[in-house]
């Protein structure tokens, strides 16, 4: 038993500490200024009421980014003078964010202990490496993130915090090591326990999903499957659920090995970043020699976020969840049907017509997993989704990337189960026939990144006084093109939130047009500088003869107008998005 002192240490509040929906994320640079991540967290404790701290059961654990091994031991510290019982962290500090989101819910320690929370390390899909991001959030008893109102209150105290509490003389834990570690401090026993970070979730999803469908799927000869873990976190899970579980081969995993710096790669799941998989898939520029696989997939850095691929076929995260829900007779776990479903605003209306075809509770949320956590924890929502590649179920509290990528085997094994000998039903014969019976919805996102803050905000200023005049914005439309249906109605997304009564205003500038279609502008909060504008741009189909059309020429007029009517490149001095999904 190893005893430890607590010490109070002196600090100055920093400027911009201000938790978004995703956590707080900054450049490492930032984090490692001194007292700066210890500002943060002695913060949250005192936002958090007494027994959520004292006596409690946290869990402190990662994507693996750099600078994440020297914030576990500051964090195990901090926790330890303040009076937390209990430290839980996943091997080498490895949790995916939706791993840790099932082991507060679900995990039970060797004493019968239960985590009230989690400190996440994480910045999501943001590069990783001395010079790039690093994040941390905190989550809640539910296992989903932390409600504005506790982040606000983290805020409030970055703003005046004097000193935090830490054990200096605590030693430093070996994270590699599985094992419990006991201390004892002024008010008693202070316990680290290390723990397999894949073995709860691999049991979780089994208790999901028919793993011996998939299994029997992915042992056909005419089955080829590619998984991309992007070097992120969702490598410490790979080969224990795809190959070992599963059966697939051990040459399907790309980048399976979780690193720092994600390998110098930028963990997004999309096609602009994914590269190695999108050419194995078929779809990359050049001409693949070699036959791609049936499906491919891949993660983010904290393998919360999925990208689905058929062979040379793209799977849109608004397809996907809408698809999931429209066949979720395939998983087990959905057998007594969907409570309801729900999507984010920007994501594309295909699971709305999904919804009203097969009767379901539909609602359309702001942008932030945590709306889609009240929902579930009101037993109103089964399956939910965004555009942003992220995809979930009321299983756990987060969006979950390997979740989403079982459930899209589950439905390939369903759909084959009689044919595995036959010709098999593919990615795009479902996505195809889901269109046939649905109408597609076509979409794409430019993402301007790293936009003068300053800039950004007056576009978005100027297209909500733009909205106060129809028929000034028809007039825009239509001088740009003719063949473009007119705006009917237009304004700035406001959510009541059915469960609790909270208003969310301000959640994103929307263009509604007569025939369905829209366009909706964001600034999103989720990189570590400048402003990110998102520009969404959706068009429905109904008519059988047009679904088969290339998105981009679908689209083009209604990118066209978009542009022209934002003044995209008068106001950022971009004349091209960073990223087009």
């Amino acid at each position: 038993m190893v005893l430890f002192n607590v010490t109070r240490k002196d600090t100055t509040p920093f400027d911009g500490q201000k938790p978004g929906t995703s956590g707080l994320r900054k450049k490492v640079k930032v984090f490692i200024q001194p007292n700066y991540l210890e500002n943060f967290v002695q913060a949250s404790f005192d936002a958090l009421t007494a027994e959520k701290v004292r006596g409690a059961t946290l869990v402190v654990s990662g994507d693996g980014r750099y600078y994440s091994k020297e914030a576990i031991q500051i964090i195990t510290k901090m926790s330890a003078a303040n009076g937390v019982r209990r430290v839980w962290i996943g091997q080498n500090g490895l949790l995916s964010t939706p791993a840790v989101s099932g082991v507060i819910r679900e995990r039970v320690g060797p004493d019968g202990s239960k985590a009230t929370g989690a400190f996440i390390l994480t910045a999501s899909h943001n590069p990783g490496g001395p010079t790039e991001d690093f994040g941390i959030k905190y989550n809640m008893e539910n296992g989903g993130p932390a409600p504005e109102g506790l982040t606000n209150k983290i805020y409030e105290h970055t703003t005046t915090i004097k000193e935090y509490l830490i054990a200096e003389d605590l030693p430093d834990v070996d994270i590699s090591t599985i094992g419990v570690t006991n201390f004892t401090g002024p008010e008693g026993p202070f316990d680290v326990e290390v723990f397999d970070s894949a073995s709860d979730y691999v049991k979780l999803m089994k208790s999901i999903f028919d793993f011996e469908s998939i299994r029997k799927l992915l042992s056909s000869p005419k089955f080829t499957f590619c998984y991309d873990a992007l070097h992120g976190v969702a490598g410490a899970y790979a080969k224990r659920i795809f190959v070992d579980e599963l059966g697939a081969q051990e040459n399907s995993l790309l980048n399976c090995t979780p690193k720092e710096d994600f390998g110098g790669g930028h963990p997004d799941p999309n096609l602009t970043y994914a590269k190695e998989l999108v050419a194995r898939m078929g779809l990359g520029k050049s001409e693949s020699q070699d036959e791609p696989p049936e499906f491919g997939a891949a993660a983010d850095g904290d393998a919360d976020r999925n990208m689905i691929l058929g062979k040379r076929f793209f799977v849109t995260p608004s397809d996907s969840v809408a698809i999931i829900a429209a066949n979720a007779e395939a998983i087990p776990y959905f057998s007594s049907g969907l409570k309801g479903v729900a999507r984010s605003m920007p994501t594309s209306a295909a699971l709305d017509v999904v919804a009203k075809s097969l009767n379901l509770k539909f609602f359309e949320v702001p942008t932030g997993w945590k709306f889609f956590g009240n929902l579930m924890d009101a037993g109103l929502c089964s399956v939910c989704g965004e555009e942003s590649f992220g995809t979930g179920s009321d299983h756990i509290r987060e969006k979950d990337g390997i979740w989403a990528v079982l459930a899209w085997l589950s439905i390939l094994a369903y759909k084959n189960k009689d044919k595995l000998e036959d010709k098999l039903v593919t990615v795009e014969d479902i996505v195809r026939q889901h269109w046939a019976t649905y109408g597609r919805h076509y979409y794409t996102r430019y993402d301007y990144e790293n936009v003068d803050a300053g800039a950004a905000k007056e576009l978005m200023a100027y297209l909500v006084k733009l909205q106060s005049s129809l028929s000034e914005v028809n007039q825009i439309v239509k001088g740009v093109r003719s063949d473009v249906s007119n705006v009917v109605n237009a304004d700035e997304f406001e959510y009541k939130d059915p469960v609790d009564g909270s208003i969310s205003s301000h959640q994103g500038i929307r263009y509604l047009f007569e025939d369905g279609s829209r366009l909706i502008f964001r600034l999103s909060g989720t990189g570590s500088e400048g402003a990110t504008i998102r520009l969404y741009i959706e068009q429905y189909e109904k008519d059988p003869s047009k679904i088969g059309r290339l998105s981009q020429d679908a689209l083009a007029p209604l990118v066209e107008v978009a542009l022209k009517l934002s003044k995209m490149q008068e106001f950022t001095g971009r004349s091209a998005p960073t990223v087009i999904t």
